[in-house]
């Protein structure tokens, strides 16, 4: 019981994490050599000190300086005459006595940095009891899984600003680094792939693979094939993670003996995990969908699909079938995942079905919501260095067109997808288009309208509007229907 009775008490007198000492050296060093506050100007604000009147002064020392006015103890004096916290510390003495400070201080950005990591724990423990309040407010309107969700995004926002701050300039060096090593590895790759490939030889020439920290959209009218399309491309990027993954470990085991090969993330907004499960192993065993729903399958088509089972199992490929999951949410679920499994590229089917963190406001119209959830992707694509692919749907604009073929314009609150998104995907069946046109049999329009028919059948069309990085253009794949899957087209041409 005594135990219990300290160990609370050692809780009371728990001080806030704050150390007034370094920031009466920074500002004495400031105050003397006003050319020193950019060693640390570029990461430490007024905010991170603890002592409001620091914080001031601070400020001042800026404002001074964008004005091109010396700041010293002499110089603020005028300025801070009025202040009646600095009266408090002593007034214009107290300005002298942080100047004089300065002649101890030998390196100003330990004290900056030291300011901004108990700024930083200051922060972490107003999250906490906020957490903790909400937890046992009973008249809170959120239910439990919402204040989960606001957390995340608190402490989402508190990491966000802590690489901003301490990002800054780099030297050109580092981003020339990547670079090289990015053209390295596509000529080492024949100047086709330096991304992740797809196994769509058309497709992976035109993007060069699906690139790191890229956000890439795309978009079709329903039933034209995103779905399909989309679990075509993870399973086929998945595949290659493993093979490129085993390649460098037989070539280097000794480096590769602790480490994991590139995982796909999946989530399924719309169809369940299951749903998707049976759409793959169609893909690899052959078996319709049809079939596998029905159970009207042979002998040698049901080992198959055992195979195919076996062959899923075996790679590192996760689905989410959660629905209406919120953009932070999300956000969540993918840096664990990268965190646990090396996940090395995420698909999100689809755009309009994630929530906004912010859908309880009944002042933000849809548009708003999209840009947030757009921003939130990219944002996932840039902190975790993957490609992130989202499928979106397209407007019934398209409808009203005699040329089907989708344009940005036909992007549901196209602003902030086109805007946000890296490339742009537009998939495209005329086949799907024609066959709602079927005329009278022997007729000379039905002979005409068949001929139309086989030089489309089988055929989609992805078309490439936008490539932050590089050409557009469309290329042409061939679709089994049955077995939902796409194969690279028989026929290269020119588009």
């Amino acid at each position: 019981m005594i135990a219990k009775e300290d160990n609370f008490q050692n809780k009371l007198i728990r001080t806030i994490p704050q150390n007034i000492m370094a920031e009466q050296m920074l500002l004495g060093a400031v105050l003397t050599n006003n050319e020193s506050i950019h060693k640390v100007s570029d990461f430490l604000i007024s905010d991170h000190f603890y002592e409001p009147v620091h914080q001031r002064i601070y400020d001042t020392v800026l404002l001074f300086m964008d004005k091109g006015i010396v700041a010293n103890h002499i110089t603020l004096k005028n300025y801070f005459d009025k202040d009646e916290a600095l009266k408090e510390k002593g007034g214009a003495t107290y300005l002298a006595d942080l100047a004089a400070l300065a002649t101890t201080i030998i390196n100003i950005t330990d004290y900056g940095k030291a300011i901004y990591e108990l700024a930083i724990r200051r922060n972490l423990i107003e999250i906490g009891e906020d957490i903790f309040n909400d937890a046992f407010n009973k008249e809170i309107e959120l239910t439990a899984h919402d204040q989960i969700e606001v957390a995340e995004q608190k402490l989402y926002d508190l990491a966000v600003n802590d690489l901003e701050q301490n990002k800054g300039f780099l030297q050109i060096k580092h981003p020339l680094t990547q670079a090289i090593n990015k053209a390295q590895l596509a000529f080492q790759n024949k100047g086709k792939v330096s991304g992740i490939s797809t196994d769509f030889v058309d497709l992976d020439e035109l993007l060069g693979g699906l690139q790191s920290s890229d956000l890439l959209i795309l978009a079709g009218r329903p039933s034209m094939g995103k779905t399909a399309m989309a679990v075509n491309m993870a399973l086929n990027c998945c595949k290659v993670l493993v093979k490129n993954f085993e390649k460098q470990k037989k070539a280097h085991p000794e480096e590769y003996a602790n480490k994991k090969p590139g995982a796909v993330g999946f989530f399924s907004l719309e169809m369940s995990s299951e749903q998707l499960a049976s759409r793959m192993i169609s893909m690899l065993s052959g078996a319709s969908t049809v079939k596998l729903r029905t159970g009207h399958v042979d002998e040698d088509e049901f080992v198959g699909i055992v195979q195919a089972a076996k062959d899923l199992q075996s790679l590192p490929f996760f689905i989410d079938d959660t629905p209406s999951l919120t953009i932070s949410a999300l956000r969540t679920r993918a840096r664990r995942l990268k965190r646990k499994h090396n996940c090395s590229i995420l698909f999100i089917d689809y755009l309009q079905l994630v929530r906004s963190s912010l859908s309880s406001n009944r002042d933000q119209n849809r548009v708003q919501e999209i840009s947030e959830i757009t921003q939130g992707l990219k944002a996932i694509a840039k902190e975790l260095n993957i490609p992130v692919v989202a499928l979106s749907q397209l407007s019934r604009a398209v409808e009203q067109r005699e040329d089907k073929r989708p344009l940005l314009s036909d992007l549901r609150e196209s602003g902030s997808i086109e805007q946000d998104a890296d490339i742009v995907m537009f998939i495209y069946r005329e086949e799907y288009y024609l066959m709602r046109k079927k005329p009278k049999e022997g007729t000379e329009e039905y002979n005409k309208w068949q001929n139309d028919m086989d030089s489309v059948g089988n055929v989609t069309e992805i078309i490439v509007s936008k490539h932050r990085n590089g050409p557009v253009g469309s290329i042409k794949l061939q679709f089994d229907s049955h077995l939902t899957k796409f194969n690279n087209y028989a026929v290269r041409y020119e588009s």
